[in-house]
């Protein structure tokens, strides 16, 4: 391994899972901490999570990539099409961002981390009407499991927790909905790129990857701008900053640190998408499951009563059960790749 460089790989997909966790885990508790310190702009966290996306040219400095034919600039309609997929993606996530920020306005960090697992079985039924992948007995055992972990978490509620925060009832239950409609959309934006990938751009490169990230997070951007202003977010974030109890400079790094800690993920994400594929990117964003409920106890002093241990323990069967069926299919399509099937042009007659 070390003779043919291939230590050099594992070392690079460590990193990037490494990147992915750290980001993504971070950006949440960073969420969490600006609403717990007074701040109320959902549109400021909205945009925060896209907003530092020239961040993503720093994996063209990581991952140095030769150009070759495949990425030549298409003809002039294909990039009409191009520019309205890129606008129709980026508008998907900022409204998906917008709910997930909603969620974790209204829902402690265990539970809003618990539900966005539900995203692997949303994956899972969208993959089957829009990419044709196939539901096998494990991903549909992946599915219900996800499915009983949100539901679990859907009918309980902490009251104690909630009026900590000054949460209701009905806010909670805004906030659940929310999450898991993230959820849904989040899973529906992966798939519909990966339908841009193979209808659209017809090719998966480094450059390609990356060139979705950075225009779809800059139409995300100029949404949430929009809707920063247009609902009068913007003239109030004066007194936020006056009123944060942090402190005018905790603010502003908050926000800085938040921004940086989405793209640090999204870093991640494009490099694992590069160095092994979309599918395992997504997988590993999941990871995070079990690190963001233990984070929020030990920061925000969260309780984890007997059902949120139940629905993170069946939340891990069945992230186990998604990862164990990409695992099969993985060593299925290395076993054609190796002895394929004959062919009737290649067949040999019996």
């Amino acid at each position: 391994l070390f003779k043919h460089g291939r230590w050099k790989w594992w070392i690079l997909v460590v990193i990037n899972v490494a990147l992915l966790l750290i980001g993504q885990s971070g950006a949440v508790l960073l969420g969490r901490y600006y609403f717990d310190q007074g701040g109320k702009s959902i549109w400021m966290v909205t945009l925060v999570q896209t907003v530092a996306f020239p961040i993503l040219f720093l994996p063209i400095f990581l991952f140095p990539h030769p150009k070759n034919l495949s990425d030549t600039p298409m003809h002039s309609s294909s990039i009409h099409t191009l520019i309205m997929v890129y606008f129709l993606l980026g508008i998907l996530l900022a409204g998906d961002n917008l709910m997930y920020t909603i969620g974790l306005l209204y829902l402690p960090v265990s539970t809003y981390s618990l539900i966005c697992a539900s995203q692997l079985a949303y994956n899972a039924i969208f993959s089957f009407f829009i990419n044709s992948q196939k539901l096998t007995l494990l991903i549909l055992n992946s599915v219900i499991l996800l499915t009983v972990s949100a539901a679990l978490i859907a009918v309980h509620s902490d009251s104690s927790e909630d009026k900590a925060r000054n949460v209701t009832r009905n806010k909670h239950m805004v906030g659940i909905w929310c999450t898991l409609g993230a959820s849904a959309g989040y899973a529906l934006l992966l798939c519909l790129m990966q339908l841009s990938f193979q209808r659209v751009l017809k090719r998966e490169t480094f450059s390609v990857v990356l060139e979705m990230q950075l225009w779809t997070s800059f139409v995300a951007s100029c949404v949430c701008i929009v809707g920063l202003f247009a609902s009068g977010e913007g003239q109030g974030l004066k007194d936020e900053i006056r009123r944060f109890k942090a402190g005018r400079e905790v603010y502003m790094l908050t926000l800085i640190g938040t921004a940086l800690a989405w793209q640090i993920c999204s870093v991640g994400v494009i490099g694992l998408i590069y160095l092994v594929s979309s599918l395992f990117s997504n997988v590993m964003s999941m990871m995070s499951l079990p690190l963001v409920p233990v984070a929020g106890i030990i920061f925000y002093h969260e309780q984890m009563g007997a059902l949120k241990i139940v629905a993170m323990l069946l939340a891990i069967l069945g992230f186990s059960s998604y990862i164990y069926q990409n695992y099969l299919d993985e060593n299925k399509s290395k076993a054609t790749a190796i002895c394929p099937k004959a062919t009737p042009e290649t067949s040999i007659p019996g």
